[in-house]
C-alpha cells in the first residue's frame, strides 16, 4: 500500500497562519516572546494540542524557537529567513562582512539617488535613536536601532527585491552585530554613521556606497576589506 502524507487539520493550518500572520505583519518582532501556550489557547479558543501542533510547524519552519524554561521567541519574519538564519549562523565573519558590504554599499547608492523626503526624516529620527541607545549603554537596544537605520537605508533605495532579500538576511546580520558589540558597548567601538546619512541626503552615491560599504569591515578589530 503505498505511502500518503498525513493531512493537518484544518484548524491548525488556520492557527498557524494567524500566528505567521503575527510575526509577518511586525506585530511580533524578531526577539519578541510570544504569548504562553495557555494564553493562545485563550485567545484563539482553541485546544492546547492545536496551539501546541502550530507552534511546533513554525519553530521547524525556523520562524520561532521554542526555549525550554524561557518561553517561544520570534527568530525570523519568513520561511526564507528562517532558512537563512540556519545556513549561515556559522558562517565566516569576513564572509559576512563582505556580504553586508556588498548589499548595503549597493543599497546607499540607489538611495542617495531615489531616496525621498520622508525617507530622509525617518533616517534622521532613526540615526538619533540609534545614538541615543549607544548613550543608554544598553547593548542590545543599540543592535537594534543600528539593524533598524541600516533596513531603512536599504528601504530607501526603493528596490523591492534588495530590501526583501536585506530583510531575510537580518537575523544573521543581528547576529554578526551582536558577536561584534558584545554585552558591554565600548567606546573604541562606536561608529559614526551621520556621514551616510548626508551622503544619501546631498545625492552623492560614491560618497554613500563607499560610507555603507567600509562600514561592516570596522565593526569587527582584524576584519580588513577585501582588496
Amino acid at each position: 500500500m503505498p505511502l500518503t502524507s498525513p493531512r493537518r487539520s484544518a484548524l491548525a493550518d488556520q492557527v498557524i497562519a494567524q500566528l505567521r500572520a503575527q510575526i509577518t505583519s511586525g506585530e511580533w518582532p524578531v526577539g519578541h516572546r510570544i504569548p504562553t501556550e495557555p494564553e493562545l489557547v485563550e485567545q484563539l479558543g482553541v485546544a492546547r494540542n492545536t496551539v501546541r501542533e502550530a507552534v511546533r510547524a513554525l519553530a521547524h519552519n525556523g520562524l520561532l524557537d521554542i526555549r525550554q524554561g524561557s518561553g517561544t521567541y520570534v527568530v525570523a519574519t519568513s520561511e526564507l529567513a528562517g532558512v537563512m538564519n540556519r545556513r549561515f549562523a556559522a558562517a565566516e565573519p569576513g564572509h559576512v562582512a563582505e556580504l553586508r558590504s556588498a548589499l548595503e554599499a549597493s543599497a546607499a547608492r540607489l538611495a542617495a539617488r531615489r531616496r525621498t523626503e520622508q525617507d530622509l526624516r525617518q533616517l534622521d529620527a532613526l540615526l538619533e535613536r540609534r545614538e541615543a541607545a549607544w548613550r543608554s549603554g544598553a547593548a542590545e537596544s543599540f543592535v537594534e536601532a543600528d539593524a533598524t537605520l541600516h533596513m531603512a537605508i536599504v528601504a530607501a533605495s526603493h528596490n523591492e527585491v534588495l530590501a526583501e532579500i536585506y530583510a531575510d538576511l537580518g537575523g544573521v546580520l543581528r547576529d554578526f552585530l551582536r558577536a561584534d558589540v558584545g554585552e558591554e558597548l565600548r567606546p573604541e567601538a562606536h561608529m559614526d554613521h551621520s556621514r551616510l546619512v548626508e551622503a544619501i541626503r546631498a545625492g552623492d552615491g560614491d560618497r554613500a556606497a563607499a560610507e555603507a560599504g567600509a562600514h561592516p569591515f570596522g565593526c569587527r578589530p582584524g576584519l580588513a576589506e577585501p582588496v
